[in-house]
Order: C-alpha cells, then sequence, then structure tokens
C-alpha cells in the first residue's frame, strides 16, 4: 500500500505536478501510447553495500532475515544469513555492537523517514550463530603456507580467508591473547569478552596456528618467515601513539591513549588519579575519557601506582589495595567543535551522560611541568569555529594530574625498518601487495590507522592478492564499487536452476531458449543506486526498531562494566529487517505485476523462481508504456530497447 503524503517526508519525485515533457531525451519515444523499449531486470549495489569498506552483501543478508530470499533444504534462516553475512566479515556479533556503520549513513531509507538498523540486525545474526556453535569450514588444502604478522581484525580475517582457500596460516601475535584492538584497543563493555573469543575461536577452529606473545623482528627474525613460509601476510596495526607535538609534552605523566587502554585491557590498570584530560575527539579518546570514569580516582596514592607507571609496564594494580575510590574529574578536548568532532555522537552523548566534560575549539600549546618534571597543567588556546585558527590572547590553563593523547597512531617496526615508508607504515598498492618485495602483502591499521570493517575488508582483498600469488595467476582489476556483490547465477545453481549448455548459434529471438537468463543485467560492479530511481511513494513511513541501550550515569559509572547495547529479539529484527528497501533487486512486491496495463509482466513459475528473477515479461503483449519502470519500488526495473 502506498503511503499517503502526510506521512512522508524527504522523498523524491520523479515527475511534479504539472510535468508533461520528459527530463531525459531519450525518453523521448514514445509513439501513440507504445515504444520501442520493454523492461530489463537491472541489478545495482545499494548504497550500504558500497559505503562499507568491508564490501558487505547487506541487502542480501537482510533479505534473507526478511524472509524473501530462502535457504534452500532444511537450513535455518538465521544460520542463512549468517553464512551470507560471513562472507565478508567472521565478526558478525563484534561488528555489529562497535562497528560506527557508514553503511547506515548511506541508507536510502533516510530518505523516508530513517535508517534501517543494520548493525543490530548483524548482532543478532552473529550472536545465534554463537549460541548455535555455527562453525567455519576450511577449504581442500593446497599445500601453502602463508604467515600472518598479528592476530588483530585484519590478520584474523585474512586466516579466515585464507583457510577458506585451503591455504595453511600461521598468526604470529606480539600480545599474549588475539584479538588486536578488539581486545587492547577497545573496553569489554563494547566488545564482550565471551563474544570476542567465540568468534575467535570459530577462526582457529579452521585449523589455524597461532605463536602468541611473538614478536616478529624481535623474538624471530622476519628472514626466518621468509624461508618457512610460502607468502606473508602483514597485519601488525598501529599501536605506537602519536606524541603531542608541543613543549613539555615528554614528561612521564604524558601518555598515549592506545598505552591506556592497552592497560586497562590487559588488566594492569585498575585506577587513575586525580585530574585526567584527554585531548582527541575520536572514538579511542572517547574510550579512554570512559574508561577513566569507570576506573575511578584514588587520593594519597603511591608512587608506584601513578597510572603512568602502571601503563609505562612497571607494575599492576593491587585491586583490593586500591578498592576505595570516588569519581575521576575527567576532561576530553578536541580541536573540532563538539558537534563536529570524529567520534560518533552516540558515543559522544554516553560519554556526556557519564560525567566526562567535553570541551570543543582548544590547542595544546604546551605540557605546564612542577618542580618535579612531571605535569601539572596543560596550556591550551582557543579556536575559532573552523578548528584552526587561533584566538589570539585566548590561552588558559588545565589542570592535569594525567594528560593522555589520542592523536594518531603509528606502527611498530622494530626488527622490519626495511618496511617503513618513513611514517612508522606500510605502504600497499590497490591489490594490497607491498611494492616491490614479492611475496609480502598487508592489510589494515599498519597502512593507516582507520576503522576495524575498513582492515577486515583490506584482508578479505590481500588475501585474494595472496591467492593469485600463490597459483600463479595474474591480477585481475578490481571492479570500480569494490564489495561482495549477489550473485544470480550462484543463487540459480543452489536452486537447481542453472541454464542449460549453450549450444553455438544464432541469438537473435531466442527470448524462449534455456542456455541464458534473459532480460537481466549485472551492473552491481559499476554503478551504486541511488534514491533518484527508487519509488519511495511505496513505502510506508515505519519507525526503526531500536536496541535499547542500558543507561550509565555519572552516578553509577564507577567500575560499571555491564554492556550497553540490549539485542533485538527475534520478532523485532525481522521487523527491522523488512524495513530495507532491497534498492536495485526485486524483493516481490508485485507492483509491476498489478499496474501493468497490458497484463504483460508475469510471476515466474515457482518451480522456476528465485531471488531476482521474480517476474519476466510476455514482450508479445509489452507496448512499453514504462508503467512498470515507475511502480518498481527498488529501482530494478530499467526500460531498454526491444521489438
Amino acid at each position: 500500500m502506498a503511503t499517503s503524503s502526510q506521512e512522508m517526508k524527504l522523498t523524491f519525485r520523479r515527475y511534479q505536478d504539472g510535468d508533461s515533457t520528459y527530463n531525459d531525451n531519450t525518453q523521448k519515444i514514445f509513439q501513440a501510447g507504445w515504444s520501442h523499449k520493454c523492461p530489463t531486470y537491472v541489478h545495482r549495489t545499494p548504497p550500504c553495500q558500497g559505503s562499507c569498506p568491508s564490501g558487505h552483501d547487506i541487502r542480501g543478508w537482510l533479505n534473507i532475515v526478511r524472509g524473501i530470499e530462502k535457504p534452500s533444504g532444511d537450513t535455518p534462516w538465521q544460520e542463512y544469513a549468517f553464512r551470507r553475512n560471513t562472507i565478508a566479515n567472521p565478526f558478525p556479533s563484534i561488528m555489529g555492537r562497535v562497528c560506527p556503520a557508514p553503511c547506515e549513513d548511506g541508507c536510502n531509507r533516510n530518505q523516508v523517514e530513517d535508517k534501517v538498523g543494520i548493525n543490530s540486525v548483524e548482532q543478532f545474526i552473529g550472536d545465534y550463530a554463537l549460541e548455535n556453535k555455527l562453525a567455519f569450514e576450511p577449504g581442500a588444502s593446497t599445500g601453502k603456507k602463508v604467515a600472518i604478522i598479528g592476530g588483530g581484525p585484519a590478520g584474523l580475517a585474512a586466516a579466515y580467508q585464507l583457510r577458506k582457500k585451503g591455504h595453511a596460516c600461521t598468526v604470529f601475535d606480539a600480545n599474549a591473547q588475539l584479538g588486536g584492538m578488539m581486545r587492547y584497543g577497545i573496553p569489554g563493555y563494547r566488545t564482550p569478552r565471551d563474544v570476542l573469543d567465540g568468534e575467535i575461536q570459530r577462526i582457529l577452529d579452521m585449523g589455524v596456528e597461532v605463536k602468541a606473545s611473538t614478536k616478529v623482528g624481535v623474538d624471530i627474525p622476519l628472514e626466518q618467515l621468509e624461508k618457512e613460509f610460502d607468502a606473508i601476510v602483514l597485519a601488525m596495526g598501529a599501536w605506537s601513539g602519536r606524541a603531542l607535538p608541543i613543549p613539555g609534552a615528554d614528561a612521564r605523566n604524558c601518555i598515549s591513549g592506545i598505552a591506556f587502554l592497552h592497560a586497562f585491557n590487559d588488566g594492569r590498570l585498575q585506577a587513575v588519579s586525580g585530574r585526567v584530560v584527554v585531548i582527541g575527539g575520536g572514538d579511542t579518546s572517547i574510550d579512554v575519557a570512559s574508561v577513566a570514569r569507570r576506573l575511578g580516582n584514588i587520593t594519597n596514592i603511591n608512587e608506584k601506582d601513578l597510572p603512568e607507571n602502571i601503563v609505562l609496564g612497571q607494575a599492576a594494580h593491587d585491586v583490593a589495595e586500591i578498592a576505595t575510590r570516588e569519581g575521576a574529574d575527567v576532561m576530553l578536548i578536541s580541536r573540532a567543535p563538539v558537534e563536529k568532532m570524529p567520534a560518533a555522537q552516540h558515543e559522544i552523548e554516553d560519554a556526556t551522560r557519564e560525567g566526562v566534560v567535553i570541551q570543543g575549539q582548544l590547542s595544546p600549546v604546551e605540557v605546564m611541568l612542577d618542580a618535579n618534571g612531571r605535569a601539572r597543567a596543560l596550556k591550551v588556546i582557543r579556536l575559532e569555529e573552523d578548528g584552526k585558527t587561533e584566538i589570539p590572547g585566548s590561552e588558559f590553563e588545565i589542570e592535569a594530574d594525567l594528560i593522555v593523547a589520542a592523536i594518531g597512531q603509528t606502527g611498530d617496526l622494530t626488527g622490519m625498518e626495511s618496511l617503513d615508508n618513513g611514517k612508522g607504515l606500510v605502504n600497499a598498492d590497490k591489490h594490497f601487495q607491498v611494492p616491490n618485495k614479492p611475496g609480502y602483502f598487508v592489510c589494515g591499521d599498519v597502512i593507516r590507522p582507520h576503522l576495524l570493517t575498513t582492515a577486515i575488508g583490506q584482508a578479505s582483498i590481500a588475501v585474494e592478492s595472496v591467492d593469485h600469488y600463490l597459483n600463479k595467476t595474474s591480477q585481475a582489476k578490481r571492479p570500480k564499487v569494490d564489495v561482495h556483490h549477489f550473485n544470480l547465477m550462484s543463487k540459480l545453481m543452489e536452486s537447481g536452476l542453472e541454464p542449460e549448455p549453450y549450444q553455438r548459434g544464432e541469438v537473435r529471438g531466442t527470448s524462449e531458449a534455456k542456455f541464458a537468463v534473459h532480460n537481466y543485467e549485472d551492473r552491481s560492479q559499476h554503478e551504486v543506486i541511488t534514491h533518484k530511481a527508487l519509488y519511495l511513494g511505496h513505502f510506508k513511513f515505519t519507525p526503526r526498531h531500536q536496541r535499547e541501550q542500558i543507561e550509565v550515569t555519572a552516578d553509577n559509572v564507577i567500575g560499571n562494566y555491564q554492556e550497553r547495547l540490549v539485542r533485538l529479539t527475534e520478532e523485532q529484527t525481522v521487523a527491522e529487517a523488512k524495513r530495507c528497501m532491497s534498492c536495485g533487486l526485486c524483493f516481490e512486491c508485485d507492483n509491476c505485476v498489478v499496474f501493468c496495463p497490458q497484463e504483460a509482466v508475469k510471476k515466474t513459475p515457482k518451480k522456476e523462481a528465485t531471488t531476482g528473477r521474480y517476474v519476466y515479461t510476455d514482450y508479445d503483449r509489452c507496448i512499453g508504456c514504462h508503467i512498470c519502470q515507475d511502480v518498481c519500488p527498488t529501482g530494478y526495473i530499467q526500460m531498454g530497447l526491444g521489438e
């Protein structure tokens, strides 16, 4: 049922009231109610998918959850959705919780009322898989061995993709436990450790060997890996925080956000002391400030228990000795205005509610030292709204007992200096090969610190390159829209509907032949479909089914490490998936069948139908009137020249 104008907002109209001419000259071919055009079915990539750095087939698994695409046999839809989801990403539970979701920002549903809650559906799928102990199957062995340096999201995603292709792999990681930034850079109330451990173990169960507490370049030379393995994947991350580029920043109680979170997440840091000032504006700075509030402040602290001594690895806090604590005084400052900080808006709101004071448009000028050389305050200057222009004479000091800089990261390439591009990072080509280093591949933050989902997507492409290298095949050109696409041929084969063998011969006038998929065009590797190609009037105003969030306030923040997000129920998950508009692919609404005045558009017989082949056109009846295209909600129908 179409939505009334009172219920709609932000909707695009292909034609306005009173329009009598076509906007596109290619449409001006009508003659007395008919044209030399007929419907074709054009598959394009939805913007959610095009915006996803890991290249999820988001529309695909949402359509499975909502019941449009059905599994074959007796596979539960939850497992079928999990299998489709994890083609790109082996961490649906974790990513459903912490990914900032650029896919949701690009969602065409924003033109109707609000984005689809893609993260919440992904969390449900991932949690179902863990609770039902769904496993991954490795591919047939190729006899090849690959070394992976780094056991974070990039390295583990690479191990997963390599094992699917049948290549053996060994992960070398400097930490005692795998997980990288998912474990040591993000607090456990955002990435629950039982969930993280479960998703990592599922990858290891594919037959991945692990060498933990082993830093390549220090504990084992890189040259040894070159001799023992057929290829090397560099995925060591960026574990060195950038220091403040101001006088006094080398004071002992000026530390990096990465070091602070690492000390907290491996259990050494149990409290802070005095006033904490965090410098940043991104998600890492929010995590530092929020953790500091949870740790709480202890007074009359011993020298050995000062936070900087704990972070720098000299000792670990004794929980019993610091049981009594008060709320920590935590301030976060950013050069950008608060509303323009790069951190996720909901994380900023959560931190503020938890008692973190956030001030924008401030730039550090100097770390002020006491007689013992420790930082006592941070001198800052106010900035204009552009976050760059200083306001003369506006300097002032912010008292601080601990200054934490979360202003960027770089890699630690000790023992692997030949790979350093001069910035503590490693260069990569478009195939994620290391230039001029045959057999070396790279992915993740060691290329450029970014999102977890970015690292996962890079790992997938890097493994494709590894596979070409090991098989001695040439690299194919990467597609313009470089994501995991719905594949109609694979779906037809899965459904037992693959085309018959092609007997070479005349191809004109063969629309009844069974050797090809007729009137279908796949443009998904070249085009992302916009809302302007959709019929938005079809979609009823439907509020988003949002996950409940357990609110933590300044009054109960100390020691509160409870997960904040409450998973949607199965009913809510299905309902939210149904809000997906399936942009660029048929979702079986019947509009084209109902509104065709010639009854030329018909449902594909059930025994021949599958996702993407729900309708067909009887060209003997079609007059090319365009009505089917105009009423197609998903933009799947486009008029093409015909007879």
